[in-house]
């Protein structure tokens, strides 16, 4: 009888096949009848533990002592984590391990086996089994959204290939019009012209004529025509239509055809518990306290003959700064001279930042270049025609960001530069309009930690934010909570928790709003006297240069 069948037969002994058998050997798994029980215990290759059939299941099949092979394992030590016999015990090995009688181990054992069972089986499986359900659901919405853009940039890709078609028909249709206007006036001038021809002919048949005439009144008949033939008509200037193609510029081109909105895509750290499903683990963010205090006030060389302008951390410790004078100074917390650099021209600097590396770079908005100062030598790495270079700020990815204002100041963009090589430009919206004021006041410009570019535009009262690609995020025009006058961003900065702090010049306080533009609050209460530059060091200390008294103040405004 074949044993797979049994389950549909009744139990049988598995010797003899006698039905219902009493009995069932716990250590071989075999259903026994009476007769065959004898039989069985005379196998002594093995410690047989047979029992009443509803008793199956209820002898604990101990695992033969791989060291004392005949023994078997009915203790467990808890040091090595390993069954062993009652002779491994005495030896050496087990000294002052904890050794437990193995069922009770193995039923500790058993326990966390059902409760990891019971949370995969009720739980944790029906929950992957919802996310896998969600993923399709996801992944088939993925598809028909893309096949919509798809079809709608293919949509407007026609229609402005249908203007280009026909802005192209007009032109060749102009330079048809030009063309026939041009033949129609040559052809009428080739009709005078022969009209003169065939004149002169009958001219010359004259005089040959009447010199070869005897007749008189015929020679003196003859009147002179040459006057009239020596004025030659007016010489033909035809001037030809030149097609004067304007530059294709990408960016315009991307502009005219539109752009994708920013979509986030989440990666490891959106892992959550099963057990709290809307919990979303992040660093630990430092709040914000209601009385921002000074840590330490450095004082400079710098005051109203000379205005402190600009402040960027070399590290916890130092500082550099710039005025309006040609000298860039390294600062201790202490107030130290640390270091004086003149700028390569002569010229004041601009806008200065620092690198991931340490050093110093500063514009040169006379000269049009940015330079960078390695050691005690100054190169110049980026030189630009008919833009100026303003503020500047060196990105987490070294790319540095540099704020121009064209020549006749009518516009103003942001360029990213790798090196001296432009990467990126950012000027306009979606909607082609500026996003930057064009006039030469400040524009403060930093990175934010998650990417984005935040522009203080002290013209047009506005912090622009956009994101690496530089589409606009949103535009920060203040909050009317205490300020009362207007708004007029300068400096700018960032803190480890995308924090956006900018110094409001006019009502002497600095902004601390959220990387979506939600305002926080002021820090107001450090005796802040025409705030201007700002940077923050690792820890997030804010350093703000007080433009006309020359002090950088290093501030704690938070936890």
């Amino acid at each position: 009888m074949d044993l797979h069948c049994m389950a549909q037969d009744v139990l049988r002994c598995h010797v003899c096949e006698t039905p219902v058998p009493p009995m069932h050997c716990d250590t071989c798994h075999m259903h026994l009848c009476v007769v065959c029980v004898g039989e069985h215990l005379l196998d002594e290759s093995k410690e047989h533990k047979v029992v009443p059939f509803k008793r199956r299941g209820s002898t604990t099949n101990y695992p033969k002592c791989p060291i004392h092979s005949t023994k078997q394992c009915e203790l467990h030590c808890e040091n090595c984590k390993k069954a062993i016999c009652v002779q491994c015990v005495s030896s050496k090995k087990h000294k002052k391990h904890k050794i437990v009688d193995i069922e009770k181990s193995l039923e500790s054992k058993k326990s966390i086996l059902r409760k990891d069972l019971k949370e995969l089986v009720k739980i944790i499986y029906p929950k992957y089994q919802d996310l896998t359900s969600k993923v399709l659901v996801l992944k088939e919405d993925l598809k028909k959204n893309t096949s919509k853009l798809a079809e709608a940039i293919g949509k407007h890709g026609k229609e402005l290939h249908k203007e280009i078609d026909i802005a192209i028909k007009k032109l060749l249709s102009d330079v048809d019009e030009i063309a026939f206007k041009k033949y129609d006036f040559l052809s009428k001038k080739e009709d005078e012209i022969k009209c003169s021809v065939s004149e002169i002919s009958r001219s010359i048949n004259n005089l040959e004529k009447a010199l070869n005439s005897d007749e008189f009144s015929f020679v003196y008949a003859y009147i002179s025509r040459n006057d009239e033939f020596r004025r030659l008509p007016p010489k033909l200037t035809v001037s030809f239509p030149r097609f004067i193609p304007q530059k294709i510029k990408k960016d315009q081109i991307s502009q005219l055809l539109g752009s994708l909105s920013t979509v986030s895509i989440p990666g490891n750290e959106c892992y959550y518990q099963m057990g709290s499903p809307d919990v979303v683990f992040s660093p630990q963010v430092k709040p914000l306290i209601d009385e921002s205090k000074i840590i330490t006030e450095i004082n400079t060389e710098y005051g109203e003959s000379n205005v402190l302008c600009s402040v960027s951390c070399l590290s916890d410790e130092h500082v550099w700064t710039c005025g309006k004078d040609n000298i860039l100074r390294l600062y201790s917390l202490q107030g130290k001279l640390e270091q004086s650099v003149r700028t390569k021209s002569g010229n004041e600097a601009e806008g200065i930042t620092v690198t991931q590396g340490g050093d110093l770079v500063y514009t040169d908005s006379y000269e049009k270049t940015v330079n960078i100062v390695k050691d005690t030598q100054i190169h110049t790495v980026i030189r630009v025609r008919e833009w100026i270079p303003g503020f500047i700020f060196s990105t987490s990815s070294g790319d540095l960001l540099v704020v121009m204002v064209s020549d006749d100041e009518t516009e103003t963009k942001v360029v990213r530069y790798s090196g001296s090589t432009e990467k990126q430009t950012i000027q306009y919206d979606d909607k082609g309009q500026q996003l930057y004021s064009s006039d030469p006041y400040p524009k403060y410009i930093c990175e934010n930690k998650n990417l984005d570019i935040c522009v203080a535009d002290y013209y047009a009262n506005a912090v622009v934010v956009v994101n690496q690609a530089g589409k606009l995020r949103f535009t920060y025009t203040g909050h009317l909570s205490s300020t009362t006058l207007p708004f007029e961003p300068v400096g700018i900065t960032t803190d480890s928790h995308s924090r956006i702090l900018t110094a409001d010049w006019n009502n002497e306080c600095i902004h601390v709003v959220d990387q979506d533009g939600q305002f926080l609050r002021y820090i107001n209460k450090c005796d802040l006297n025409h705030p201007f530059g700002l940077c923050v060091d690792i820890s997030d200390n804010l350093f703000v240069a007080e433009l006309y008294k020359g002090k950088v103040k290093k501030i704690q405004y938070y936890l």
